[in-house]
């Protein structure tokens, strides 16, 4: 009887984990995962160039909720979520079914697009690494790779006439 109510607890268990899972299908364009998540993250990554995460933030109050809310994450924290970011964006990248602006689907198939996904999350993870060391001549050195990291893909597939194919 032990055994029949342990498979039940079991199945349950099972059917519930199953039942909460969130759906695995893109929502939005490549586009708006570049602008959205990409594009931000990496600025910030960016901008640790002339400006120390240890530094003071900067405040302003213009009554909107970005200004109220703009300093709850700051310095080193947030460039350790913006590699984060990076990082782990390569899977939402590599999706299959994300169409890109043209109406044509992400080249998730492509050896060479597979591999720019996968640099990206090396380049994301090296900053997440250097960016909790508060080491900011590494972070500087490390955003070079982060922008290679860009260009390498944005070179072969962001030309406007025809994204998402190689040449």
């Amino acid at each position: 009887m032990r055994v029949i109510g342990m498979l039940f607890v079991i199945l349950f268990m099972t059917a519930v984990t199953t039942a909460q899972a969130p759906a695995r299908e893109p929502v939005g364009p490549l586009a708006l995962v570049m602008r959205s998540i990409l594009f931000p993250n990496s600025n910030i990554l960016f901008d640790t160039q002339s400006r120390d995460p240890d530094a003071p933030p900067e405040t302003r109050d213009d009554g909107t909720v970005s200004a109220t809310f703009s300093n709850i994450y700051t310095g080193w924290g947030l460039v350790e979520a913006a590699s984060v970011a990076l990082a782990e964006s390569a899977q939402l990248i590599m999706m299959e079914g994300r169409m890109c602006e043209n109406g044509l689907p992400v080249p998730v198939g492509n050896a060479d697009f597979q591999q720019f996904a996968r640099d990206l999350v090396d380049v994301g993870t090296k900053a997440y690494e250097i960016a909790k060391t508060k080491n900011l001549d590494a972070m500087i050195e490390i955003t070079n790779d982060v922008a290679g990291a860009c260009e390498n893909c944005h070179a072969v597939y962001r030309r406007y006439e025809d994204r998402c194919t190689a040449p």
